[in-house]
């Protein structure tokens, strides 16, 4: 099976660790060859060609320049002809509200993967809405009800994604990342890693840490980087918040990271409380196969994931948080009994 992938590129997260994945995983499945067409150059693209993928360039998109449109449009139907898919699947809204219509004049079978939560709102959805995917892909049932709201009858199917196995760590490996980060060996760590989106939760994390009191011996690690001007203006809000809170000092901000793993491993809780659902939550998986217990909000695809043998799931307040990420500071067989659980949960 000939297997197109098709999406932006210029922004690195959760989807951009699963293309990265399936393409180092590539030989897990040598019947399917994957090929993929991005638009933008960057880390994504990179990752990518490290892992001996073929990566077609589409040319960069701004919706409002329409000659970038139907120039993208172009190239696509180049590389269709040249790579013959049997199946095209545009990776989220953008992608696919782009790349419907050349791939529809192509003939070429075309599935939505959807990884955003379907608002009802903008542009990108309302231009989804104009084709009918012949059928849907997404990696949970939170996310399969939506889809069925926004293309009644549609075939969904719920994939999980791969999660690569941590490599084990070098003997000394924790301690020398927490020398690096002005962490003590005795400090309960608490990550976040994360794009830099009001709705991940950073600034409710922030407010849950400041009702932990100074007594308990924690240190919280803040992983993700601006990746536009407005994420940028985000980080400076947080970091002013964190000097009013009065939790600067207990606060390191590692900027974009690219040995999430290995902070993970050097991590005791990894902490993500949303504001709003999360469509799935492949981060969480992530920890959990790194021995972490979660402590996230309620709702979405974290439901479906942190189990009370895992984790703990709160209300999106700063009360709540606060109380899920003292409880497992305060118990440390209850937080070990939970890391012992994790990775089976994430290969559930």
């Amino acid at each position: 099976m000939r297997l197109l992938h098709i999406y932006g590129g210029n922004r690195y997260g959760g989807v951009e660790r699963l293309l990265a994945t399936l393409a180092g995983q590539a030989g897990e499945a040598p019947a399917v060859r994957q090929e993929f067409a991005l638009c933008f150059d960057g880390r994504l693209r990179q990752e990518l060609l490290a892992a001996g993928a073929v990566v077609r360039e589409l040319g960069g998109v701004r919706v409002s320049r329409p000659w970038q449109v139907r120039r993208a449009r172009r190239r696509l139907a180049e590389a269709l002809a040249e790579a013959r898919p049997d199946l095209a699947l545009c990776h989220a809204w953008w992608s696919y509200a782009i790349f419907a219509p050349a791939l529809r004049r192509a003939g070429v079978p075309t599935a939505l993967w959807a990884h955003n939560c379907i608002t009802g709102r903008g542009w990108l959805e309302a231009w989804a809405r104009r084709r009918r995917p012949d059928f849907a892909v997404t990696w949970g049932t939170y996310m399969a009800a939506s889809l069925e709201s926004m293309f009644p009858g549609v075939r969904i199917e719920i994939w999980r994604p791969p999660v690569a196995a941590p490599a084990p760590p070098a003997a000394d490996a924790r301690q020398r990342l927490r020398r690096e980060l002005a962490t003590d060996d005795d400090a309960v760590v608490i990550l976040q890693a994360s794009r830099l989106e009001a709705w991940k939760g950073q600034g409710l994390l922030l407010e849950a840490l400041a009702r932990l009191g100074r007594e308990r011996a924690w240190v919280a690690w803040i992983a993700g980087g601006a990746q536009h001007p407005e994420e940028a203006r985000f980080a400076s809000t947080l970091r002013g918040q964190a000097e009013a809170l009065g939790v600067a000092e207990r606060v390191r901000w590692l900027g974009e990271r690219r040995d999430v793993a290995a902070l993970m491993q050097a991590a005791d809780i990894f902490c993500q409380p949303n504001t709003s659902p999360e469509p799935f939550g492949l981060v969480f998986v992530e920890a959990l196969a790194a021995g972490l217990p979660v402590v996230t909000t309620a709702g979405g695809g974290a439901s479906e994931i942190v189990t009370a043998d895992c984790g703990l799931l709160a209300d999106a307040q700063p009360e709540a948080v606060a109380a899920a990420l003292g409880a497992l500071l305060d118990d440390a067989a209850r937080r070990r009994r939970l890391a012992r659980a994790a990775p089976a949960r994430a290969a559930a």
